[in-house]
């Protein structure tokens, strides 16, 4: 009985990270993670959640976009800037149209004071390495004085003792560290310019001040970009994981900008490949454009200079919906352009141009 009991608390708490957790990031699978999250929750965060789901299945069913709540997790960009020169990445091309640079306290601040009330999940990830921000980890604390559960994603070249010392100190809830290879030779096929024993190095560093602050956060995750020249490593990896104490491994699906003819870094493990080959003889994406998105009812993205996008997917912010810097977000949130953007979701998705490479923010309570 007790062992039923425990399973249906953290299928419930699984569930809430599932569908509350922003971006395109693992889906947490580790217990005390997920009680973690759901320590956090407030009656009003609850009901946040409850009022957004219900609006957006309302939507769905009228076809009409109706809104009610604030968002219940948010991505925050702490800068555009980046150590390594990824060949699928904005920030590694260093090919912005926007404008790049760093997450001011002030700016972030406001922010912060405005949704935390409601905001269940903060993630401190865009573009570029949040680690090269010197306020990042003031920030991840501030949410924390507030308990937010907060997560970053990083390529773990900047976690020397001192700067894992203070990312424990901090209160971050969930540290994903990239890590696409187990060798050094096949990690920097993509993570170009990177050296795998820093990453080896910064997760130990972690590992070691978890244990000796007695500390259970960080949440760390071994995220893994499955492309054609790493595929052959997935269970040297996850071996590695383990032989370090990271919490688990995450294998993420690797999105490519043009691949209506293919390109050498898509996997040949279908399970992995979010394209497939048409008749045609042209690649194309396997999800299916349904005419909605919960993503657009419960998330957002704001990036380091303010700016209110919709999703992840939007790199180079051509959707802004809003400035935070020059008006409140709730009416931002409220206001005719993000109404608009809802309503032209549901009409054509696919009329969308950035949605067009999406695999994510279809499914909400699935």
């Amino acid at each position: 009985m007790i062992q039923t009991k425990a399973s249906l608390v953290e299928k419930k708490g699984l569930n809430l990270i599932q569908n509350l957790s922003n971006l395109n990031e693992p889906v947490n699978r580790n217990f005390h993670d997920g009680l973690n999250f759901v320590g956090k929750l407030t009656p009003l965060r609850i009901w946040n959640a409850i009022q957004l789901t219900g609006s957006y299945l309302i939507s769905k069913l009228t076809k009409t976009p109706f809104h009610a709540g604030m968002p219940t997790s948010i991505s925050l960009e702490p800068t555009t800037s980046c150590n390594l020169r990824c060949p699928e990445c904005p920030s590694g091309l260093r090919s912005f149209t926007r404008p790049t640079g760093m997450l001011q306290n002030e700016t972030y601040q406001k922010i912060i004071d405005e949704l935390a009330p409601r905001l269940s999940y903060l993630i401190f990830y865009f573009q570029g390495e949040p680690y090269l921000n010197p306020t990042f980890l003031e920030q991840v604390s501030y949410a924390t004085r507030k308990k937010i559960y907060t997560a970053t994603s990083t390529n773990a070249h900047y976690l020397d003792d001192q700067m894992a010392k203070r990312t424990v100190e901090s209160g971050l809830d969930r540290l994903i560290i990239s890590i696409d290879g187990s060798t050094q030779e096949t990690y920097e096929q993509y993570r170009i310019g990177g050296d795998l024993e820093k990453v080896i190095s910064g997760t130990k560093n972690i590992v070691k001040w978890k244990e000796a602050l007695k500390s259970k956060t960080p949440h760390v995750i071994f995220q893994y970009l499955v492309v054609k020249p790493n595929q052959h490593q997935l269970d040297e990896v996850q071996q590695l994981a383990k032989t370090l104490g990271v919490n688990e491994v995450a294998f993420k699906t690797a999105q490519i900008y043009d691949y209506e003819h293919g390109s050498d870094l898509i996997p040949t493990i279908e399970k992995y490949a979010r394209y497939k080959k048409g008749v045609n003889g042209q690649w194309q994406i396997k999800n299916k454009l349904t005419n909605h998105c919960w993503k657009m009812w419960h998330s957002c993205v704001i990036t380091w200079d303010g700016k209110v996008v919709p999703c992840c997917f939007d790199k180079d912010a051509h959707y802004q919906l809003g400035d935070s810097q020059r008006s409140d977000f709730k009416s931002i949130w409220n206001g005719e352009a993000y109404r608009q953007f809802r309503a032209s979701l549901i009409r054509s998705r696919s009329e969308i141009e950035m949605c067009k490479n999406c695999s994510q923010g279809t499914k909400v309570w699935a």
